[in-house]
């Protein structure tokens, strides 16, 4: 591989990896302030004990993509220095707002939210969280308008004499039309995360908890030795929030859906090939386009031989018309040739991306995020009517039903990244001007190998404080919020508890 392709394969293992943290990150802080107001009005200890269990997997999430945050900026100067000059005049604006108002927003009020239990006032305790929250939504904003400005470049000019990019209008940059779709596409997605990873957890606790309850009130009955069990309050509170979590998941969903569709009519208009190429379409379809589903073609790509087809919807996709005309690759690349080629700032041998890659991620991503959907609706279903079930799948549905939606907003941006090659800004410059000239692939290799070792470190840590918080659950607290050493919330024990199980 030269200098270029481990740039982009260094640049794509440590943002898919930073990645998988953020959506975790904003959408269970807006369960943690839901919980925790849910608690400050009603006096629930349910809803305090969720928001403290949801607290701690918060925390060790926010920590994890904090320090992988970090390396971002340091990918800008080590491997893409001609591209941090090009655009650093416009990207110094919007990421200097993210890490000096956004970020310290997050990490102060934080600070606050965690070690304010018993010391601020319950309201402005409880407000802490909810800044915290619109702290990690301001942040995803100014970074997405940072992206956005790479899919489709608006509010500056290009200084011939620096050979550099100025910002000219930065409100400009910040209601970018890419942006406006882009960002509540990702905040909803994040909810979607959110609340799966909330409706995981719950429903794996829910099993578990109600299989030691059967078990102790089995024991009782036989005389055998016993362990405290859950209380039916238990296996009620995570019940009840394992269906909170699968409801928020699937009404997320439907706002993924609704700005996906709007998202994919802008990408149509200021990137028509990574349409064609999330099509595999090379052809161009006057109307009536048909969307697939699945596609068999040749090695090559060029033809296919079998085919699952939705009638008139890519038109529909693109266009917003069912009749709608979508250009194919083979008449946008001698169109994107004559339009860059021609005395422009860059061009390229090609502008067509990887139609594999960029086909099969598109479907990737839906079909993830359709599977997160049915374990929802399935969740409901098995806790309707305040059944507590015990389910072998149970399981397995609760660890594919938080991840799911992770892996399909990872797949989403790899398709979104790849989608815009050969640009790293588009129809401005190109992915190969952007690499550090000075930089020489083993020195590219070396760092990417360091980093990829230490990801892998940061993987079991986070995965075992993750795991070893969710076996705990949600622990006794008192109406202050101070944990209790055991029992319930008043301090009381279970022994005398176990003939609800059945």
């Amino acid at each position: 591989m030269d200098v270029l392709e481990l740039a982009r394969w260094q640049f794509a293992i440590t943002t898919v990896y930073h990645f998988l943290f953020v959506p975790i990150t904003i959408g269970l802080s807006a369960l943690v302030a839901g919980y925790h107001t849910a608690w400050l009005r009603t006096g629930n200890t349910q809803h305090l004990r969720l928001a403290k269990f949801l607290g701690k997997l918060f925390t060790i999430n926010f920590a994890l993509g904090l320090v992988t945050g970090i390396v971002q900026e340091f990918q800008f100067g080590m491997n893409w220095s001609d591209y941090s000059r090009f655009v650093g005049d416009i990207f110094g604006a919007p990421l200097a707002i993210e890490a000096l108002l956004a970020f310290f927003l997050e990490s102060t009020f934080l600070g606050l939210w965690i070690f304010g239990w018993g010391r601020l006032p319950r309201a402005l305790h409880a407000a802490c969280i909810w800044i915290v929250h619109i702290g990690t939504l301001l942040s995803a904003y100014f970074i997405l308008a940072a992206n956005s400005f790479m899919q489709n470049p608006v509010g500056y000019r290009f200084n011939p004499e620096t050979q550099r990019a100025e910002l000219v209008d930065f409100g400009a940059v910040l209601l970018n039309k890419v942006q406006l779709v882009t960002f509540p596409h990702v905040a909803f997605s994040s909810y979607m995360v959110g609340g799966a990873v909330a409706m995981g957890v719950m429903l794996w606790n829910l099993r578990k908890r109600t299989l030691e309850a059967r078990a102790a009130a089995d024991a009782v009955e036989t005389g055998g030795a016993t362990k405290v069990a859950p209380t039916a309050d238990d296996l009620t509170m995570y019940r009840k929030a394992s269906r909170v979590g699968a409801i928020v998941m699937l009404v997320a969903s439907l706002g993924v859906v609704v700005t996906g569709d709007l998202q994919g009519k802008v990408m149509t208009e200021v990137q028509p090939m990574k349409m064609a190429a999330a099509e595999a379409l090379y052809d161009t379809y006057e109307k009536d386009a048909p969307f697939s589903i699945f596609t068999v073609g040749t090695r090559d790509g060029k033809e296919e031989k079998f085919a699952v087809t939705v009638p008139n919807l890519l038109s529909f996709l693109a266009t917003g018309d069912f009749h709608g005309k979508v250009e194919g690759v083979n008449d946008l690349e001698p169109e994107l040739q004559k339009k860059f080629n021609d005395g422009k700032l860059t061009s390229a041998d090609s502008y067509t991306p990887n139609i594999m890659w960029s086909y099969w991620s598109f479907r990737w991503m839906m079909g993830w995020g359709g599977i997160c959907m049915a374990i929802g609706v399935w969740v409901l279903w098995i806790t309707r009517k305040g059944r507590n079930p015990v389910n072998r799948w149970m399981g397995p549905a609760a660890l594919v039903g938080a991840l799911s939606p992770v892996f399909a907003m990872s797949i989403g941006w790899i398709f979104t990244e790849i989608g815009r090659q050969p640009w790293v800004v588009y129809g401005v410059m190109t992915t190969k001007q952007g690499v550090s000239p000075s930089v020489s692939a083993g020195e590219v290799l070396t760092s990417m190998i360091v980093y990829t070792l230490l990801y892998g470190a940061l993987a079991v840590v986070e995965v075992k404080l993750f795991m070893d918080y969710m076996r705990k659950g949600a622990e006794p607290v008192a109406d202050d919020g101070e944990d209790l050493p055991g029992g319930h919330s008043d301090g009381s024990k279970n022994d005398d508890e176990l003939s609800f199980a059945y």
